[in-house]
């Protein structure tokens, strides 16, 4: 639980955040600007300015009215910032062990967790985007945070690297015991990793709710870069270059069709994406349907806006759900509730290759 009262004076308003967060990953969006890494930095100590109240896990960091404010060190927080702060002088194991002690269990727990243990004797230098952000939630989680601070851990790196990286973070939100405030400009992210979405708007908390709740409504889509897109990784099977397409396995789904990509080499990996306007759903039968890509599903969670409608659907071995946008009376006209069996139909040009 963190409890938050907190007020700091920025550049063109100050920031005024009163919030109790129980759930185990929250998502902080809003513009640029809004204030969200100033909040992160606040809850670290490493913004003197901050006045209020900081609590986590019953802990009192800051208590400005009692004379308590906690340094950095003391506060038991794993700060992770943009550019994963990493120190270009220490290997990659050498910056997991900063911070950790003689917690030799720590370090290694925090090595296998992220899959680093290949990366240790490299440099930062020679690490890729991905890899260094490996390192650096690794050195988070090896100093033993109650609270993990993320400061747009996924930002610079292109949709492929995303796609590898965000599996890692939902493991430690599922396997190790610690709080998760994430800052992020996509909602795509925040839907998949976090139980919570906080928006942010010139340093006040414009909303807050389920990230899928949110998503239906004009605050999340001004904060978001990149709307609601469907990341798939999979492996090229073949090409048609007479029928002009390349054929891409998923785990656990039915082959996706795509505009041919004969630059891949068959069996190499492709990260495919396809925003969730483009996803068309399927009721019964739907004779002379043009779209080469259609996959069994099942509706799991239908949120419902003023002009907009999101569906959460599930296919059979699919390892994460789709995210497909309809309008409010495409939903009713379908009948579409959840428990609905549907097909997603997609077209092949409506699908890109991201890396």
């Amino acid at each position: 639980m963190i409890r938050l009262d907190v007020d700091l004076p920025l550049g063109r308003f100050p920031l005024r955040v009163k919030l109790d967060l129980p759930s185990r990953a929250t998502a902080v969006m809003g513009p640029s600007g809004a204030g969200k890494t100033s909040l992160l930095e606040a809850i670290a100590g490493l913004r003197p300015g901050a006045r209020g109240r900081i609590e986590v896990d019953g802990r009192v960091l800051l208590d400005s009215a009692a004379g308590v404010s906690l340094p950095p060190e003391r506060r038991g927080v794993g700060w992770v910032p943009q550019d994963a702060g990493l120190f270009p002088h220490l290997s990659a194991l050498d910056n997991v062990r900063f911070g950790a002690g003689r917690a030799r269990a720590r370090v290694d727990a925090a090595i296998d967790a992220l899959g680093i243990r290949s990366l240790l004797d490299r440099m930062p230098s020679r690490l890729s985007g991905g890899e260094r952000q490996r390192v650096a939630l690794a050195r988070a989680l090896a100093s033993a945070p109650r609270l993990l601070l993320l400061d747009e851990p996924l930002a610079g790196l292109d949709a492929a690297l995303r796609d590898r990286v965000l599996p890692w973070l939902k493991r430690v939100r599922d396997e190790w015991d610690v709080t998760i405030l994430h800052v992020t400009h996509h909602l795509g992210e925040a839907i998949a990793l976090d139980d919570e979405l906080v928006l942010l708007r010139e340093g006040r908390v414009e909303d807050r709710g389920a990230p899928i709740e949110l998503a239906v409504r004009p605050g999340a889509a001004r904060a978001s870069t990149t709307g609601l897109e469907n990341l798939r990784r999979g492996r090229v099977a073949s090409h048609d270059a007479s029928g002009g397409i390349t054929l891409v396995e998923l785990p656990g789904e039915p082959m996706l069709a795509i505009p041919l990509a004969a630059d891949l080499p068959v069996g190499s990996e492709a990260t495919v994406a396809v925003r969730a306007e483009d996803l068309l759903v399927v009721v019964g039968e739907a004779p002379g349907l043009s779209a080469r890509n259609l996959l069994p599903a099942r509706v799991v969670r239908l949120v419902r806006g003023d002009g907009d409608a999101i569906l959460e659907c599930g296919t059979p071995g699919g390892p994460s759900p789709w995210l497909v946008r309809l309008t409010p009376q495409a939903v009713d006209a379908l009948g579409l509730a959840p428990g609905t069996a549907i097909r997603l139909a997609a077209k092949s040009h409506s699908i890109r290759v991201v890396g």
